[in-house]
């Protein structure tokens, strides 16, 4: 069982640049970089907020729960 962040696909469709989201939600790059490769254990729900409303979507666009193993 394991959290997908599909951050990168959001990116794309939306033809937005890492660096430019980190600015509009004032985060550093390095920081949404760990978030978009899944290097995290775990993510405020404000910056998901922030994420989700400058990227116009819902959480589950970001995140997706995946029950398959290793």
């Amino acid at each position: 069982m394991k959290i997908i962040v599909n951050l990168d696909v959001m990116l794309a469709r939306r033809k937005m640049k890492l660096k430019d989201l980190a600015a509009a939600i004032s985060i550093s790059e390095q920081n949404v970089s760990l978030i978009k490769t899944g290097k995290v254990k775990g993510i405020r729900f404000e910056t998901l907020a922030k994420i989700c409303e400058v990227l116009d979507c819902q959480p589950g666009d970001i995140l997706e729960f995946s029950n398959a193993a290793e």
